[in-house]
């Protein structure tokens, strides 16, 4: 995808003339919308904002055009979970790449209307992208691109809950079904799709599935792997000597990936793979392979791509309390066992981290993660009741040690 270039300012369409002047939206326009999807199939490409749902699949769910004629496709740029930052880059850096995707999955849905939900703390990269759309806009075949801004809030990264918010309403997500390729903005099919994932479509289109779906891992049916196909790109952070940005082949080894990086400040202790609402992984998983599939096996998920290096100088408690704190904060109170939920495992981590630690605390916040998971309408609700719970399963030492009655 060509995002790590030596400068930081937005490129103009003239500059990205190597990119083929949006010749892949160009190409997919002589295509069907049946074929692109197919391309789309056949690239093995999985949605890259956390859930790894095959993106041709997705699209192949919206209903017909003939029993629903308006139907739209939004890009999900309300990148607020802590340790991603790809999205950023990749609008700043190329905002024609996420453009020309966009409009490929409208013509493969048929929509005529595509969105970009931006999140409000990305002021320049709004103005980076609004200079793009009008740039292009006579590209664009009587497509209409249009941008919308959050106000900050997390639960917004969520599908259902980012479509609440586009109608003006509380940004409380939606029990499905039906699901947002059915009934999603203005009750109308949606595709809603994230940066990354849009940002992959020209390079497909351009080049064809098959040859994007040879770039990733083509999967392993007697261990369960699903095949992912392409790049991912990853937000490097935390005790790590170089951070950024940095893209990998699907599949690429945990281990290579944080050496591309600079290597570990000090001594590996944990990695959080997939940004905070993840699971972490120990330095005895550092041979893993990053693609969806395979960080699941090792009990946590490549999620957004939001990789924390975290060395031997830092208590997984504190590092817990501090997650669980933002989502306390967070949340957007629809479920009562989330909403009340990450308030006492915030309070209970708290009294141990002060050195008030009792018998009880750590059976209760086992307990009280239970009661959430599972309980929730949301998936960012699950991750309320499963970190903690997975930070002390991996690391008990840094628990157990805080319990002094």
């Amino acid at each position: 995808m060509k995002i790590l270039t030596k400068r930081f300012d937005e490129p103009t369409l003239h500059e990205l003339a190597t990119y083929g002047d949006y010749s892949a939206y160009k190409k997919a326009l002589t295509m069907t919308p049946a074929a692109v999807q197919d391309e789309v199939k056949k690239s093995n490409l999985r949605g890259l904002g956390g859930a790894g749902f095959p993106t041709g699949m997705k699209w192949s769910t919206v209903p017909p055009v003939e029993k629903a004629p308006e139907r739209y496709v939004v890009t999900n740029c309300d990148e607020s979970e802590p340790g991603c930052f790809k999205d950023r880059v990749l609008v700043h850096r190329n905002p024609h790449q996420l453009i020309e995707g966009l409009l490929i999955a409208c013509h493969a849905i048929q929509a005529k209307i595509g969105f970009i939900f931006i999140r409000g703390e990305y002021q320049v990269q709004y103005k980076v992208l609004q200079k793009a759309i009008k740039e292009a806009e006579h590209l664009f075949e009587g497509r209409k691109v249009l941008l919308m801004r959050g106000a900050g809030a997390y639960i917004s990264g969520l599908d259902t809950a980012l479509l609440e918010t586009m109608e003006g309403k509380k940004a409380w997500p939606r029990q499905p079904p039906p699901f947002p390729t059915v009934a999603g903005l203005m009750g109308k099919p949606t595709v809603v799709n994230n940066v990354e994932t849009l940002s992959m479509l020209p390079h497909i289109v351009a080049n064809g599935g098959e040859w994007f779906a040879k770039i990733g891992t083509p999967g392993d049916p007697a261990k369960k792997l699903n095949p992912s196909g392409g790049t991912a790109v990853y937000s490097i952070s935390g005790d790590i000597k170089n951070p950024g940005v940095y893209e990998f082949p699907m599949g690429t080894p945990l281990r290579t990936i944080l050496e591309a990086a600079g290597g570990v400040v000090g001594k590996l202790k944990a990695i959080i793979p997939g940004g905070t609402s993840t699971p972490p992984l120990g330095a005895e998983d550092i041979d893993t392979p990053m693609d969806f599939d395979s960080v699941r096996a090792k009990g946590s998920f490549l999620g957004a791509g939001g990789i924390v290096v975290l060395n031997d100088t830092r208590d997984m408690a504190e590092v817990a309390h501090n997650i669980e704190r933002f989502l306390a904060h967070e949340s957007c109170g629809q479920c009562t066992p989330c909403r009340e939920g990450s308030e006492w495992t915030t309070l209970i981590l708290e009294r141990l981290l002060e050195g008030k630690g009792v018998a009880r605390d750590l059976p209760n916040l086992q307990r009280v993660g239970e009661n959430i998971t599972g309980k929730v309408i949301c998936a960012l609700g699950d991750t309320v009741g499963l970190v903690t719970r997975a930070y002390m399963k991996k690391f008990p030492q840094d628990f157990d040690g805080k319990v002094h009655a």
